[in-house]
């Protein structure tokens, strides 16, 4: 006989709700950029890095990217080797690590990204007009979390 299995609400459960409001969050805006310009979550997310690198040189490397969206160094790469070959970006060997790869945008990667950003603040203003009241509370709630979170997971 079968012991029975302890009592469990998922609908409850936060790390799947939180799974799912950001796959649902992301593929909503995902549909828009993909029809518009043809690009990939993968895709997005290196770029949207490389409009807002942190080094000052204008460069991001792959191992930055990984680390800042949680995305697999595979993931990055495959995505970084599509831009490139659209010509949205330009891969370069880091002159102090020649290990390290280092991404940017090309001028056409940069008008891309300027259409871009104002379709992405839109969608954000479209989330935090659905959060209203709450918006405070809930981004205080992510903060928390991520602070909190071990860095490496």
């Amino acid at each position: 006989m079968t012991k029975p299995l302890p009592e469990f609400d998922l609908s409850g459960f936060t790390p799947y709700r939180l799974a799912v409001a950001a796959e649902k969050t992301s593929e909503a805006l995902a549909r828009q950029y993909r029809e518009r310009f043809g690009i990939s979550i993968p895709e997005w997310r290196v770029l949207v890095h490389l409009a807002q690198p942190l080094d000052g040189r204008g460069t991001v490397s792959v191992r930055d990217i990984e680390a800042r969206v949680a995305m697999e160094k595979s993931k990055v790469s495959r995505a970084a080797s599509r831009l490139e070959a659209a010509g949205y970006i330009e891969k370069a060997a880091d002159a102090g690590d020649r290990r390290l790869v280092r991404l940017a945008l090309t001028g056409k990667g940069h008008a891309l990204m300027a259409e871009l950003l104002p379709l992405a603040r839109a969608y954000q203003a479209e989330l935090e007009r659905r959060l209203g009241d709450t918006l405070a509370d809930f981004e205080a709630g992510l903060d928390r979390l991520l602070d909190t979170l071990p860095r490496d997971l």
